[in-house]
């Protein structure tokens, strides 16, 4: 209740306030982290989906934190350089940081903290998202469970990241050893990526990380780690706990892989199907890509041009267009000629359509 208290408390106190003009983009779809896990003295890398809201591709984000401190005071109309985040494609930014390093606060005090309260904007703060938090996984617990391991998701998703977590504890062999690394392989050992004590690259990338206290992490994205084709289909990861140069191993764990289910495709359409130059025309699109927020059409009516557009999100984009007025007078119209295209300037459709006396 206290966190809880102190998080409303920033929100509307230590929110950055300034007499400037400022456009709302909208609110941060998605946040995730890669690691999925960490601990606040570990590199992270935060990614922030903004298909949905009105920032471009070619748009420099800066983040504005103030919880658990905040870095960057007093240069909201002038972010610094060090406050920039990473464009990633496909609408995606990141950004870089150790917690306890960047806030220069503890790992107790992040701890105690509201969390990673912030905003993303642009350089000058006239353009801004909503506020949004970093969510955080603690796994402290881990060491006292009495689990050899733990993953997190505990159903991995093929372009997703996951952390793996060991305790040495509770397997034999594994006191004091040097090193500690991932053999593993996809769908029933289908695509392997092995641990090979004898090549210098394999073993570093297959070696865990060691937190200290006989835990290890590894933390992976399966499409990378494994180098799949686009198109791959992953249902199980299967993998056993290695020492250097095999002195010691786990028997073999699975974990079983998240369904995958496809979006479903786009579609398009004009309401009513049929109509006059006294009606009104509709125009929806549904299961929008992502970063498509805008329908723009041009409508060739004789000699007139309509030109208009219709803004939306993922889910759907519609609108209407009033024939009524804008034809008004003419005369001898038989069609019309509507052309459709996308923020992204992709054509959607370019098609003539009957009008009914």
């Amino acid at each position: 209740m206290k966190k809880l208290l102190y998080a409303l408390f920033l929100l509307c106190f230590l929110a950055p306030i300034t007499s400037r003009s400022q456009e709302e983009a909208g609110d941060v779809s998605k946040i995730w982290s890669y690691p999925v896990i960490y601990n606040y003295d570990e590199e992270v890398t935060w990614y922030f989906d903004m298909a949905g809201t009105t920032f471009t591709e070619d748009e420099d984000l800066y983040i504005w934190i103030w919880s658990p401190s905040e870095p960057d005071a007093g240069n909201w109309e002038n972010s610094s350089d060090f406050a920039k985040l990473s464009y990633e494609g496909n609408f995606i930014w990141s950004f870089t940081l150790t917690p306890t390093t960047y806030f220069s606060v503890s790992a107790e005090d992040i701890a105690a903290s509201a969390g990673f309260w912030l905003r993303l904007k642009n350089k000058d703060g006239s353009k801004q998202s909503g506020v949004a938090q970093v969510s955080y996984t603690p796994f402290n617990d881990f060491e006292t469970a009495n689990e050899l391991i733990r993953s997190y998701p505990t159903k991995p998703s093929l372009d997703e990241g996951l952390s793996i977590l060991f305790n040495a504890n509770l397997a034999e062999g594994f006191d004091g050893v040097e090193s500690v690394h991932f053999h593993s392989g996809l769908n029933d050992w289908e695509v392997l990526q092995e641990y090979q004590a004898w090549l210098p690259e394999i073993s570093a990338k297959t070696q865990l990380k060691d937190l200290g206290g006989g835990i290890y992490k590894m933390d992976l994205i399966p499409s990378e780690y494994y180098g799949t084709e686009d198109g791959y289909v992953m249902t199980n990861l299967n993998f056993l706990m290695v020492a250097k140069d095999w002195a010691a191993t786990i028997p073999d764990q699975v974990l079983n892989a998240a369904e995958y289910i496809p979006p479903p495709p786009p579609e398009f359409k004009f309401f009513p199907l049929q109509i006059s130059q006294k009606d009104f025309l509709g125009m929806i699109r549904t299961n929008n890509e992502r970063g498509v927020t805008t329908l723009k059409y041009t409508i060739t009516a004789g000699s007139k041009i309509i030109e208009g557009e219709f803004t939306g999100g993922t889910s759907e984009i519609k609108g209407f267009v009033d024939l009524v007025t804008e034809l008004h007078g003419m005369s001898g119209l038989s069609q019309i000629h509507v052309l459709v295209s996308d923020n992204n300037d992709r054509v959607i459709t370019d098609t003539a359509i009957p009008l009914k006396k």
